[in-house]
């Protein structure tokens, strides 16, 4: 059960951690949080959307069944929020939680174990035109149970070495049962948690703002008055705000140039921290559009882009820097290097792989000069500098790409509705563990999260497998079989680059971590500011 753990902890290195100095000042309680966030949430709701629009500037309002330990510096520790206790039974098939007493939803209302049960079976098994994007990690959860007003019960199908990490989603906001009775859809628009800040207004274009939750169940928490996320989209006025003092950091992540920016500008007035980041771009190639339901153009695509040379050209201007497969690169589940130049898209030969790729679009029938659109996220990093290059790649195999750029809040509507023949995505995780990292891949009739629209049994039934298999040597092989059918020889869809998370804050922060996931953190209860 400690897998994930235990992968999380090996990976995470903080380049430039908090002081020891600052870990034992008292905190001090007051005060405004003002940070940035680059893109603004398309829902309030966390068991529908993906971004860290919603993420950031939503989750300060909820609370959890498990949460990654805020305090825990290297991200990898799984504790209680709204759950006091938990046992597990000998055959790993039934987690009990006992629900902490005295928790009241900001408009008033306690909360019980049948809200947690309401929530996760809002998450589980959402009801028909409900979209739950995370729901294709469930599969070993058979039910959820709620016996009384302090217990929930999980039972699995089979036991699962995720099933702790997946309950501990930073995601899995808490909801209220009666809310959802009677609009599985209120929390979309709407925001009525239990958690360390109560919601005031949302302006759009503009801001979220949150004030202290004089309620808030952990004692003595939070030590904010309030905060304020501010909608910022172009990348040099999220640094221009924290160089001018304006904002104290933005939560996502930065380019090394804009660090050498803000290290030049402010001194010893600005703080780093630094990790590998659990998140890669991801091509998806919309398999209901011709010719892209022929694999052999799928193969082609991702034959012409050199990822080695991607990298080296890409790091030193955005956030992406290794080249990975489905896990991140030195993880216990990772393919190493000289195994993935033997997948289609990883060959050291760019040359020979542009001519094989030259090959398949003539036997596809695919015309010199062929075009389409590439459609892409209107965020300045890393999605602008990726899609960049992709288009050179493409136009190096005989291919006419044009790029266009959606705004953030309409760019999920474009992706769950089909209307792109090729996209820009992603998969970010919270913790580097395979159910979470490789869910999305699943067929679109199990994954909500499939946005190229491809049905493939046997690549689900390597998930399950590799889900299922309790020696680790197995699931490694089940892994790679899974990576090897989505890259290589189906191509449904095609990596990037693995991102590299830096953070820069005003030395007045304290209280808060970086971790491999900009999802993880966020609802500030122990985050305060000093001197």
């Amino acid at each position: 059960m400690l897998r994930p753990l235990a992968a999380l902890g090996a990976l995470l290195t903080v380049v430039v951690a908090l002081s020891s100095a600052h870990a034992e000042e008292t905190p001090r309680r007051g005060g405004e949080l003002v940070f940035v966030v680059p893109s603004e949430p398309p829902s309030y709701d966390g068991h529908r959307e993906e971004t860290f629009g919603t993420m950031h500037p939503i989750a300060p309002f909820y609370s959890l069944l498990l949460r990654i330990d805020p305090t825990d510096p290297k991200g990898a520790r799984i504790g209680g929020d709204v759950a006091e206790s938990w046992t597990i039974s000998r055959d790993h098939r039934t987690y009990t939680f006992k629900i902490r007493k005295g928790i009241t939803f900001h408009g008033g209302q306690p909360l019980t174990a049948r809200d947690v049960k309401a929530s996760y079976d809002h998450i589980i098994f959402p009801p028909e035109g409900v979209a739950s994007s995370r729901k294709a990690a469930y599969l070993a959860f058979a039910s959820v149970a709620a016996p009384d007003d302090r217990t929930v019960v999980f039972r699995l199908k089979w036991p699962s070495a995720a099933a702790l990490a997946l309950l501990a989603s930073p995601w899995n906001f808490i909801y209220s049962a009666d809310r959802l009775r009677q609009d599985p859809h209120w929390y979309e628009t709407h925001v009525d948690g239990t958690g360390p800040f109560v919601f005031v207004e949302h302006v759009k274009g503009s801001h979220v703002l949150g004030k202290r939750n004089p309620k808030y169940f952990r004692p003595g928490l939070p030590y904010l008055d309030g905060f304020r996320a501010t909608f910022v989209k172009a990348a040099s006025a999220q640094i221009a705000a924290i160089r001018g003092e304006r904002a104290v950091t933005q939560f996502r992540g930065i380019t090394p140039g804009e660090r050498e920016q803000l290290e030049k500008a402010l001194g010893d007035r600005v703080r780093f921290q630094e990790s590998p980041w659990d998140c890669t771009n991801w091509i998806g190639v919309n398999h209901e559009k011709k010719p892209f339901d022929d694999k052999r153009v799928r193969r082609a695509l991702t034959l012409a882009i050199d990822r080695w040379e991607m990298s080296r050209a890409l790091s030193k201007i955005t956030i992406v820097r290794d080249v990975a497969g489905v896990q991140v690169p030195g993880t216990e589940f990772a393919t190493p290097p000289a195994e993935l130049e033997k997948l289609a898209g990883y060959g050291r030969d760019i040359e020979k792989s542009r001519a094989e790729a030259r090959r398949l679009l003539k036997a596809a029938g695919v015309p010199e000069g062929f075009a389409f659109t590439l459609k892409n996220r209107a965020i300045a990093h890393p999605y602008e500098p990726v899609g960049v290059y992709l288009i050179d790649q493409w136009r190096r195999i005989g291919l006419n790409v044009t790029q266009e750029m959606i705004e953030p809040a309409a760019y999920f509507t474009v992706l769950r509705g089909g209307d792109y023949e090729v996209a820009l995505d992603f998969q970010c995780g919270y913790l580097v563990e395979p159910d979470l990292d490789l869910y999305k891949f699943q067929s679109a009739s199990v994954s909500d999260a499939n946005y190229a629209r491809y049905q493939d049994p046997a690549l689900d039934d390597l998930y399950q497998k590799q889900s299922r298999a309790t020696d680790k040597g197995a699931r490694i092989r089940f892994v790679r079989a899974f990576e090897k059918r989505l890259v290589d020889e189906e191509a449904h869809y095609l990596t990037t680059l693995q991102w590299h998370r830096i953070i820069a804050h005003l030395r007045q922060l304290h209280g808060w971590y970086v971790t491999p996931s900009h999802y993880v953190n966020q609802q500030l209860e122990t985050v305060w500011l000093g001197d």
